[in-house]
């Protein structure tokens, strides 16, 4: 597991989306989990993580008390009604979600990025962002994933956000929804600890590694190979069962 943790780490570190979107494939597919039971296991990876995130985005680019309290407990409290019907609900039907939103982000991610004008910042209309923090939060309880890529464009494209400050909002929203969602699933019976703690210590070790070569590589390349992977990964995920 501390093996598998530090790979998962790795690889999130390098793609920049989080270990949580390729622990939950590998913990269903590898190890043959239900899918509550897998998300609530990778929660256990993702939760230090995320949290260490937030609190170096917050040295760098602080944000008022009062923007990180409307947009986290908007998410934390909507994490908390969509995990426990996550934990309810039918491993099947669960799984399928979840693979047709790691579907729709492969395709998102295969359209790139395209160049445009750089538009100023606007400033920041704080009552839309209990909306955001909403949105962003039923992702991370229904899923344990998301949160932050369903929050940052709507803050940056919708708000017109700079991306710094978009990602700055988002890990104030997903940091302690993330929390939320993995104290749900875990008084559901819906967490290995046996697993998931190995994996924290793994990932935690080579995060920062993963990082590093990032910055060295095309990013446009890496973001292509990630999206058929997960495209890969979310067909499997759905056809799999039956081919077994």
């Amino acid at each position: 597991m501390l093996v598998l943790g530090a790979g998962l780490g790795f690889f999130g570190g390098l793609f920049g989306i989080g270990g949580g979107i390729i622990a939950i494939p590998m913990l269903a597919l590898g190890f043959g989990m239900e899918q509550p039971l897998a998300q609530g296991t990778a929660l256990v990876l993702m939760v230090p993580n995320l949290i260490v995130g937030w609190w170096r985005y917050s040295q760098r680019y602080p944000l008022p008390w009062r923007d990180a309290l409307l947009i986290g407990l908007a998410g934390s409290l909507t994490t908390w009604g969509m995990a426990h019907f996550a934990t309810r609900l039918d491993p099947l039907l669960l799984r399928n979600c979840f693979s047709g939103f790691i579907c729709l982000l492969a395709l998102n991610m295969m359209r790139g990025k395209k160049s445009g004008p750089v538009v100023a910042e606007q400033p920041l209309q704080r009552r839309y962002l209990p909306v955001v923090g909403v949105l962003g939060g039923s992702s991370m309880g229904l899923l344990g994933i998301g949160g932050g890529l369903v929050a940052t464009p709507f803050l940056s494209g919708w708000l017109g956000q700079r991306q710094t400050m978009a990602q700055a909002l988002s890990l104030a929203l997903v940091a302690p929804s993330s929390v939320v969602a993995l104290l749900t699933y875990a008084g559901a019976q819906r967490v290995d600890w046996a697993m998931g703690l190995p994996l924290a210590v793994g990932g935690l070790l080579t995060v920062s590694a993963g990082v590093a070569l990032a910055c060295r590589l095309p990013e446009r390349r890496m973001r292509q190979a990630f999206a058929w992977m997960l495209l890969g990964t979310a067909l499997w995920l759905v056809v799999g069962r039956w081919l077994a």
